[in-house]
């Protein structure tokens, strides 16, 4: 893989397809004054050198689900094994190796009561060669979701901005729960979030209309929103950092909003357990890292213990085209 830097139209496209990850080459190149063969000839380069790739995903706050952080402390030669392991798991989001090789950290979203409580419970407390499980319940997202890092950017001036946004659907009321057509569509753009309406009609079984009206329900009601992934050392992100934070309740609503506007911070939320306030960094260097942590993390109000721990390697996101 070629380690390329990324130029500002590389950056202006990242942009868009975060603001609407299903926009048409034309219409991006339209309104960044360039050629569809430009944005698509740009497309392909970022997908083979940067690994670009935009997933559908399913915001289960919409779904009245929770969301979990879990940090699980192991011997070394068990770390990547296990790593692996949940990143094979649907309910995960997000799995990482940290602090050495001796924490595993995963993102997870449980689709019912029993599917929380099999894997934190059971199976994670009876894994042979942990040396410690910390479930942390998500209680408020001050940032992530569908608000992603690369907004943080500015690559996009605020016309072109308010140009590429997706154009407002009826608005509508959130499913309860979602039947098995909804599971198969929101797999299908879990797999690529720019999978035409051709190929989401064989991953359902349904008609193009019917495709399209469920798509649009989706999106209007907050469900489904689209992320984009990539290398980030290409955008001079090469350290990825957790920060858990516990803040004095009367201050914890502050500095989380705080956090949110950090352009270093891609996740912040209020958690259960014995950290309150918990964020994802991403620096170019240590050098970097120390400096947010002593100028951004250090002012904020209410804090009174800050740990920090290093992400070493993502096993999930970065395991879709193996």
């Amino acid at each position: 893989m070629v380690s390329q830097r990324l130029d500002e139209l590389d950056l202006k496209l990242l942009q868009a397809l975060e603001l609407d990850g299903r926009a048409s080459f034309s219409r991006i190149a339209r309104v960044l004054g360039v050629s569809d063969q430009t944005i698509a000839r740009r497309f392909r380069r970022l997908r083979s050198t940067s690994r670009l790739r935009v997933t559908g995903m399913t915001d289960d706050s919409r779904l009245g689900r929770d969301n979990w952080i879990i940090r699980l402390g192991c011997i070394p030669d068990v770390a990547e094994r296990l790593a692996s392991t949940l990143a094979e798991r649907p309910d995960t989001r997000y799995v990482g190796l940290v602090s050495g090789g001796t924490e595993v950290m995963c993102a997870m979203e449980p689709r019912s009561r029993r599917e929380r409580d099999e894997p934190l419970l059971e199976r994670l407390r009876s894994t042979p060669r942990l040396t410690s499980v910390s479930a942390h319940g998500i209680l408020h997202s001050f940032y992530g979701g569908p608000f992603g890092l690369l907004r943080k950017t500015d690559a996009l001036d605020p016309d072109e901005e308010a140009a590429l946004r997706p154009p407002p659907l009826p608005p509508t009321t959130p499913p309860t729960t979602l039947d098995t057509v909804d599971g198969a569509l929101l797999s299908a753009l879990h797999h690529d979030g720019r999978a035409t309406l051709t190929e989401l009609q064989t991953a359902t079984g349904q008609s193009e209309a019917t495709v399209k009206r469920r798509l649009d329900r989706l999106r209007a009601t907050g469900v489904l929103y689209f992320a984009v992934e990539y290398d980030r050392e290409h955008l001079d992100q090469d350290v990825e950092a957790m920060c858990w934070l516990t803040v004095a309740p009367h201050a914890l609503a502050e500095a989380g909003r705080a956090l949110a506007t950090h352009r270093e911070v891609r996740f912040a939320a209020a958690t259960t357990g014995r950290t309150n306030l918990v964020a994802s960094v991403l620096c170019p260097t240590p050098t970097d890292l120390y400096t947010y942590l002593n100028e951004k993390i250090g002012p904020l109000p209410g804090v009174q213990t800050a740990e920090t721990t290093l992400v070493l390697r993502r096993t999930k996101p970065l395991t879709y085209d193996r």
